[in-house]
């Protein structure tokens, strides 16, 4: 898919969990941990960029997708004032969380074309391919830019009624 495409389907994926962390309190929380997932969706694509590597390789799996996780919430853990009240291991997780979805939800998307992806490699080299559209189909593409936009609104009125 394209990158209006993989930012659809961030927000679609990052949605639930940006929603549970608004409702508990944790909204300007909430709203940065959406624009980081928003904003590392595409990631997986700088394969393009780099030599050796091909194209939904190994940045399109699950370990590659832990790894973001883990790098996000290390920075995070980092950068974080350990005398601030977001320096726990909620927050932290937090963190690996927001990266571990903006990679997942890169692969799903990617998974709708009839490329598919190979998630689980190097343990198998089996491609997972729902084949439900070509990557370049610009309706798939806004419609999942849609959804994600819907689904971010959807959690925000959810937020607004219950809080």
């Amino acid at each position: 898919m394209y990158q209006v495409g993989h930012y659809g389907g961030a927000l679609t994926a990052y949605a639930p969990l940006g929603t549970i962390i608004a409702v508990g309190g944790y909204g300007e929380v909430a709203i940065v941990g959406g624009l980081v997932c928003v904003a590392l969706s595409t990631l997986p694509d700088y394969d393009h960029r780099l030599p050796l590597i091909d194209h939904r390789g190994p940045t399109h799996t699950i370990p590659f997708a832990l790894l973001v996780g883990i790098g996000l919430a290390t920075i995070t853990g980092v950068l974080v004032d350990a005398s601030s009240a977001f320096a726990d291991v909620g927050f932290v997780t937090f963190a690996f969380l927001v990266g571990f979805v903006s990679v997942g939800s890169h692969l799903f998307v990617d998974a709708l074309t009839p490329m598919g992806v190979r998630p689980f490699w190097p343990l198998s080299r089996r491609r997972y391919s729902l084949e439900v559209t070509t990557a370049a189909n610009p309706v798939a593409n806004y419609g999942l830019f849609g959804l994600g936009l819907g689904s971010i609104l959807t959690g925000a009125a959810i937020v607004v009624v219950m809080g």
